[in-house]
C-alpha cells in the first residue's frame, strides 16, 4: 500500500533500518540465544506434571495451549522474530498439537482432553474483525491511488492559514484525521513529506522545526483511537465485546467512535497547546507548497462516493441494521469491480499486521474453546480481585509493553487474559464502569504509547527527519502519554457509569 503515495520513501528507509539492525551479528547471537532459552521454557512448561499449575481438572490440550500462550508472550516481548511470525506459528502448533486435525498419536481426545475444531483454529483468520480491518486497507489504497489523501490535506490545511501555531493545529488535525481510516504508518510519511519545504523555511536556531515534525506521530498515534479500524488493538478490543459466545455487546462503528472522537479532538488540541509552550516558533509565518494532487478520471469519483457511502454506512449500522464487518466489504466489492484495486494493490496490503491480529484471536480462541478460561475462573479467585487494581495495573502493564514492542502483539496477550478476569469478576466491575472500561482501556493505553522512537512507526519515521532528538520526543511523549491515559479512563469510567457503553 505504501508504495501508491508520496512518502514511501520514509518507509522503505525504516523497514530497510530494521532489517539492517536486525541482520547485525551481534543481534542475531542474542536473539538465537533468546530462541533457545524460549524454546526451553516453553518444552518445559509442555511437559510439567498438570499438578504443578495449581489447576484442578487441567487437561494435556489446556497445558499445551498454556505453554503455547507463554511461547508466544516471550517470542512477542524480545521479537526474536516478527511479530507476524509469532502469529503464524501460534496458529500452526494449536493445528497440530490441540486440534481434531493434529497429529494422530499427540491428539487423541480420551487421552488429552477435549480438542478444538481445526476450523475454528483456521477461522481466526476470517474473523469479521479480520474483514473489517481489510476493508480499511482497501480504502486506504484507493485514496492513495487516485491522490485522494493527497487532495484532502491540501484542501484542509489551506483552512488554517499561514501563521506558525494554525499551520501547526492543521497537520495535528488532519494527521488525526487521515489516521482513523488510513494506517498511522502511511499517513505518518505522507504528512511528514508535505513538511519538508515547510523545514525549508524555519530557521535552524528556532524550535518550530521539532513541533511540526512531532505533531505528526503524536496525531497519527492519538488519531488511531477514534476508529475501530483507526489501529489493530481498536479491532481486537471490538472483537471482544461483541463476541457472541462471550460480552456480546452489539459495539458498532458509530457508537465507537460516538465517545472516541471526540477523546482524540481534545488530546490533539492539548498537544498542540503543549507543542506550542515546549517547542515555540521563531518564524511566525509559513507558506505551504504541497505538490500532488487527485487525478481526474471516472475512477476518482467512484472512490469518493463509495468513501462517502461506506463512512455514512458505518456510522448508521444501527439504523440501516448493516454491521459494519458486511459494510467494510462494499469497498472492496466496488474497487475491484471498477478496476481501482487490482492483484497487485492486493499484495500491498499490510498482511503482517492482519497475521498479527488472527494470532491474536487464535490465542483468546484456544483459551476459551479448549475450557481452560473457566477452569481458570473456577481455580482462581479473580473475583476477590479489586476492580480498580484491576484496571490501573491492566493500564500500565499495557503501556509500559507498548513502548518497547508492538502495541497490536501487547493488545493479543492481555485482552484474552482480561476477558477471562472481567467475566469472573462480574458485577463488581459495575463500580469502575464495566467490563468496556477495562479491554477499551487497553486500546487506548496501546495507543498512548508514544515515548521512544521505537514505540510507532510513526515515532520511528519523524526520528528519521533528523529534526527530533529522542529527549524531546520522550518529554512530549510521556505528557501526552499519560495525559491520554488519565483522559481516555476517565471518560469511559463516566460513560459506563452512565450506561452509555
Amino acid at each position: 500500500m505504501f508504495k501508491n503515495f508520496n512518502g514511501f520513501h520514509l518507509v522503505d528507509a525504516y523497514h530497510a533500518l530494521r532489517v539492517e539492525k536486525h541482520s547485525h551479528p551481534g543481534i542475531v547471537f542474542k536473539k538465537t540465544v533468546e530462541a533457545i532459552v524460549i524454546i526451553a521454557v516453553t518444552v518445559l512448561l509442555w511437559n510439567l506434571p498438570s499438578s504443578s499449575f495449581g489447576i484442578e481438572g487441567l487437561n494435556v490440550v489446556q497445558q499445551r495451549i498454556i505453554s503455547i500462550f507463554a511461547f508466544a508472550t516471550l517470542m512477542w516481548v524480545f521479537e526474536v522474530v516478527p511479530a507476524w511470525a509469532t502469529s503464524v506459528a501460534i496458529m500452526g502448533l494449536m493445528l497440530l498439537f490441540c486440534s481434531d486435525s493434529g497429529i494422530k498419536w499427540m491428539c487423541d481426545p480420551d487421552e488429552v482432553g477435549t480438542l478444538l475444531s481445526y476450523k475454528g483454529v483456521m477461522a481466526c483468520f476470517a474473523d469479521p474483525v479480520i474483514m473489517l480491518f481489510i476493508g480499511g486497507f482497501i480504502l486506504a489504497i484507493a485514496a492513495t491511488k487516485t491522490g485522494l489523501d493527497a487532495q484532502c490535506a491540501k484542501m484542509l490545511l489551506k483552512h488554517f492559514g499561514t501563521k506558525s501555531e494554525t499551520v501547526l493545529l492543521g497537520f495535528l488535525l488532519i494527521t488525526g484525521l487521515f489516521s482513523m481510516f488510513v494506517s498511522n504508518t502511511a499517513t505518518a510519511a505522507m504528512m511528514l513529506t508535505f513538511l519538508t519545504p515547510v523545514f525549508k523555511q524555519l530557521p535552524p536556531e528556532g524550535k518550530g522545526r521539532i513541533a511540526l515534525a512531532l505533531s505528526i506521530p503524536i496525531a497519527a498515534n492519538i488519531g488511531g483511537m477514534g476508529t475501530p479500524i483507526g489501529t489493530p488493538p481498536n479491532t481486537i478490543a471490538l472483537k471482544y465485546l461483541n463476541d457472541p459466545e462471550g460480552l456480546n455487546m452489539g459495539m458498532g462503528f458509530g457508537q465507537w467512535m460516538l465517545f472516541m472522537v471526540p477523546l482524540v479532538l481534545a488530546l490533539l488540541f492539548i498537544a498542540w497547546l503543549l507543542l506550542i509552550k515546549m517547542f515555540p516558533f521563531k518564524q511566525k509565518r509559513i507558506e505551504l507548497h504541497i505538490e500532488g494532487g487527485m487525478k481526474p478520471g471516472m475512477k476518482t469519483k467512484i472512490v469518493i462516493v463509495t468513501f462517502i457511502l461506506t463512512v455514512a454506512l458505518w456510522l448508521l449500522d444501527s439504523v440501516t441494521g448493516i454491521n459494519s464487518y458486511t459494510v467494510a466489504f462494499i469497498p472492496f466489492v466496488v474497487f475491484s469491480l471498477a478496476g481501482i484495486v487490482n492483484r497487485r494493490d492486493l499484495e500491498e496490503i499490510n498482511w503482517g499486521v492482519i497475521w498479527m491480529v488472527a494470532g491474536g484471536f487464535t490465542l483468546g480462541y484456544g483459551l476459551n474453546q479448549s475450557g481452560l478460561a473457566d477452569l481458570a475462573v473456577n481455580s482462581i479467585p479473580f473475583g476477590d480481585f479489586s476492580p480498580l487494581v484491576i484496571l490501573i495495573l491492566s493500564g500500565v502493564i499495557c503501556y509500559i509493553l507498548s513502548n518497547f514492542i508492538s502495541n497490536s502483539a501487547t493488545a493479543a496477550l492481555l485482552m484474552p487474559i482480561l476477558v477471562m478476569v472481567c467475566a469472573a469478576m462480574g458485577d463488581k466491575l459495575n463500580a469502575i464502569g464495566g467490563t468496556s472500561t477495562v479491554l477499551i482501556g487497553i486500546a487506548i493505553a496501546s495507543s498512548s504509547a508514544m515515548v521512544l522512537p521505537i514505540s510507532t512507526p510513526p515515532n520511528a519515521l519523524a526520528y528519521a527527519t533528523n529534526m527530533v532528538e529522542q529527549r524531546d520526543m520522550a518529554r512530549i511523549g510521556i505528557i501526552v502519554g499519560i495525559l491520554s491515559i488519565i483522559l481516555g479512563y476517565a471518560m469511559l469510567y463516566t460513560m459506563g457509569m452512565l450506561h452509555m457503553i
